[in-house]
């Protein structure tokens, strides 16, 4: 009888042994499942971010530094147009402000020198005369 128990106790610690090393290998699993599942439920989120960075925000920053580098090259004697639609040419320029002289009786207007749109590499034409 000593040695029935002794083999079915052998027998039921071998089993718990092998319930023990299965549970470990279910938690791990379970684990690897929960960061992969984790990783896949954010890569929307990362592709998302990258779409956005690569069709918005690096564009709108190359177009910022155009704007940037062109109200910091204006000169006296640039063709300018304003964002209010004005044509005019530069004639002062002090830090923040741009005076433009407009028109053929040479109105001088004084603007903030952010409020030039783009300069004009072409001559514009006035209903009253042309302007170079």
């Amino acid at each position: 009888m000593n040695l029935t128990n002794l083999f079915f106790g052998i027998s039921t610690a071998l089993a718990d042994a092998a319930t023990t090393t299965t549970d470990a290998a279910t938690t791990e699993a379970s684990t690897a499942s929960g960061v992969v599942s984790m990783l896949v439920s954010l890569l929307p989120m990362v592709l998302i971010f990258v779409v956005f960075y690569f069709f918005l925000i690096r564009p709108q920053k190359k177009k910022d530094k155009q704007v940037k580098d062109m109200l910091d090259a204006l000169k006296v004697s640039d063709r300018v147009c304003t964002i209010g639609g004005i044509y005019g040419t530069i004639t002062a320029i002090k830090d923040d402000t741009v005076t433009l002289s407009v028109g053929k009786d040479h109105v001088n207007l004084v603007l903030a020198r952010w409020a030039i749109r783009s300069v004009e590499e072409v001559a514009v034409e006035n209903d009253t005369e042309a302007l170079n």
